[in-house]
């Protein structure tokens, strides 16, 4: 199991990406906004390129991603505590290098608990963040939504998201009988920037909300990552 963590880490540090369960408080300053986030795809982002190459084009298009922010505000509305989840349907398969996943389709899930203001300082933040994926959204939901990460564990990688009875995302960490070829790494990176990222298991992954013309319940993958997020607030 350990090696499995080391081999990991070392992967995701060669793509350029790492993890930490927190954020150094040097790192931040009073303009920005933070938090965690968690994505879970219809395709392996942890993979060989067999496994890789025998799912582009045919999987992939799919996916559920969502922000919690921790502290911070957004065009001057405060956002501690708040979270909100994108939902898309792609063309092609997220990420490939050789073809685009353009048109996207997208649906947003706005906290319930946010006011008016904070509703559209959500969705300004989420469209920011996720850029053109976020481009053409067909529908916008609120609906209570709980996401939670496992604290101060880089071995975990346990999050959980849920946006009512629409969106679910559940992982955990990869482990020794997830390396199939052993000649795994990351394939695909996060769908968003972040400042700190690791691939996990997808035990959830699912969208059962309205607008995209597709439902999906898609578990049992290498398909997501947990991360965290540090942006200047606009």
């Amino acid at each position: 199991m350990h090696r499995t963590f080391a081999i990991t880490v070392v992967l995701v540090a060669m793509a350029g990406l790492t993890f930490a369960a927190g954020i150094p408080a040097n790192n931040i300053a009073a303009r920005n906004i933070y938090g965690n986030y968690v994505e879970a795809r219809t395709a392996d982002v942890f993979t060989g390129p067999c496994f890789a190459n025998s799912e582009v084009g045919l999987v992939g298009q799919l996916a559920v991603f969502g922000w919690k922010v921790t502290k911070g505000s957004w065009q001057g509305v405060d956002l501690d505590g708040m979270s909100v989840v994108g939902v898309v349907r792609a063309h092609h398969t997220l990420g490939d290098v050789f073809e685009s996943a353009y048109p996207v389709k997208a649906v947003v899930i706005v906290d319930d608990r946010a006011n008016p203001e904070q509703r559209l300082a959500l969705q300004s933040f989420a469209k920011h963040m996720a850029g053109d994926l976020l481009q053409d959204v067909v529908q916008v939901d609120y609906q209570p939504i709980e996401m939670t990460f496992a604290d101060n564990d880089i071995h975990s990688m346990k999050a959980n998201l849920t946006a009512g009875n629409l969106a679910k995302i559940t992982t955990r960490a990869l482990s020794e009988g997830d390396h199939i070829c052993r000649n795994e790494e990351v394939w695909y990176r996060p769908l968003t920037k972040l400042d700190h990222a690791m691939p996990a298991y997808s035990i959830a992954n699912q969208f059962q909300g309205k607008g995209l013309d597709t439902t999906w319940s898609n578990p049992d993958k290498r398909s997501a990552f947990i991360g965290t997020f540090v942006t200047e607030s606009e």
